[in-house]
């Protein structure tokens, strides 16, 4: 019971952590930025990557050791399409992390232009995490579930 207390607890202070950093980058990234500008928003960046894995130990921890039964989550299609936005939104992560990690470097008052395909992909990223809530309240009605 402690290990689902604690797991549960994880995975809700993980999600604020991912939806706090990325509403982070959303709002502070721009047009153009100076490489310290860009240095900040890498280590926020950080934040979100690291709340990420925690969601995901966390998560695992839940569906396949403590808790309801993996039946409950594994046959539950609302459940599946939870773990593919996440997982979007994970793979459309890589595109804003390695353009923040390669410009950082250098002068930290050199100005750098930041594509708007980057600025795109955060605000997508957001968006695909928005949705996840409405799935996982719609889970505890026991919506979704195609087991017998």
């Amino acid at each position: 019971m402690t290990l689902e207390i604690a797991a549960r607890y994880l995975h809700f202070i993980s999600i604020f952590a991912i939806v706090a950093a990325l509403s982070i980058e959303a709002f502070s990234v721009r047009p153009a930025m100076t490489r310290a500008e860009i240095g900040r928003i890498s280590r926020i960046d950080g934040i979100y990557g690291l709340a990420a894995l925690t969601l995901l130990a966390a998560g695992f921890t839940l569906w396949f050791w403590v808790g309801k039964p993996a039946d409950y989550y594994s046959k539950n299609f609302l459940f599946h399409t939870k773990l593919a936005l996440f997982t979007a939104a994970g793979i459309l992560s890589a595109w804003p992390t390695v353009f923040f990690l390669k410009k950082r470097k250098g002068n930290p008052d050199d100005i750098v232009i930041v594509p708007v395909h980057i600025r795109r992909m955060i605000t997508i990223q957001l968006i695909l995490i928005a949705c996840i809530p409405l799935l996982a309240g719609l889970m505890a009605k026991g919506i979704g579930y195609f087991g017998s």
